[in-house]
């Protein structure tokens, strides 16, 4: 077991991790989905969540992200899968 969570120093292991979770959850909410796709949308999402948020942007209440901090991670994972309900609706809309 520890030699697995080793893995979880790395950021990229982290983000692709955080990718699938975060396109999994946009998936539910929006539907569609796949292995590939969620894990495309959920980086993207990720990406683009960090973005908005470092730049003010998206304001999360602290009673929300005292919350989310309870849960390993959670707290980019909400803010990925904001960002990843971005990107699905966003290419909805350009697809039409």
């Amino acid at each position: 077991m520890q030699d697995a969570l080793v893995y979880l120093d790395n950021p990229w292991v982290v983000m692709i991790i955080n990718g699938l979770v975060a396109g999994w959850l946009a998936g539910l909410i929006l539907g569609g989905g796949g292995l590939i796709r969620n894990l495309v949308v959920g980086i993207l999402g990720a990406l683009l969540g960090g973005f908005l948020v470092q730049m003010g942007i998206i304001a999360l209440p602290p009673s929300i992200t005292d919350v989310t901090s309870q849960v390993p991670f959670g707290t980019q994972i909400l803010v990925s899968t904001i960002g990843a309900l971005i990107v699905v609706l966003m290419a909805r809309l350009i697809a039409r």
